[in-house]
């Protein structure tokens, strides 16, 4: 399976055309948008250049929209709000929770790892797990690139004890592109440039 997962490109139309374009150029099968897609007055204009190249997509909000847009967007484009859900495609499940600890989608650090734990639970069997934030974990490297921008100690909680193969996060600007590793998790914070994860 090739996916592409991006998030923070608030509202950018531009950077959501051209990031439709590479999924379609590079025949990815699952597009994975991580939160802060949009810009909360005017939502229009990014999950709609992956549907029209018929791209499956899944997505979370960030900080910056509420799930109540989430889910706007969602059944507008037929598209899945993975936020406190999940979905199974052959071997591989993913799950998921969108917000951070501030803005409009903000969660107490219990709130997210209980939304994780729970979406674990109904993929715990699959052969392969992939998790889905738009905040990045706490006492990490990607942590450290910002003064401002904290860490989950939610998602950290949930790392350490379900270990899914792999974390898409994002929040933290400054550490795009930065992969680390947590235990047997890897870590990939993916950014607005994006980044093609082949599983």
């Amino acid at each position: 399976m090739k996916i592409l997962a991006a998030g923070d490109f608030h509202g950018r139309k531009d950077l959501a055309e051209k990031l439709a374009e590479q999924a379609e150029q590079e025949e990815v099968d699952l597009v994975i948008l991580n939160g802060d897609i949009v810009d909360e007055e005017n939502p229009e204009g990014i999950i709609g250049p992956f549907v029209k190249r018929n791209k499956k997509v899944i997505l979370i909000p960030g900080n910056h929209e509420s799930i109540a847009t989430a889910d706007f967007l969602a059944e507008l484009y037929g598209v899945t709000n993975l936020h406190g859900y999940y979905i199974k495609l052959k071997e591989v499940g993913i799950f998921g929770c969108g917000g951070a600890q501030v803005g409009l989608t903000a969660l107490t650090d219990k709130e997210m790892y209980d939304l994780l734990k729970r979406g674990f639970e109904k993929i715990k069997d699959l052969k392969t797990k992939i998790m889905v934030t738009h905040v990045h974990p706490a006492d990490t490297n990607m942590e450290k690139f910002s003064q401002w921008v904290q860490g989950s100690k939610g998602l950290k909680q949930a790392i350490d004890s379900l270990q899914p193969d792999l974390v898409i996060c994002g929040h933290v600007h400054e550490a795009e592109g930065i992969e680390e590793k947590i235990g047997k998790t890897t870590v990939i914070n993916v950014g607005k440039k994006g980044r093609i994860i082949e599983i």
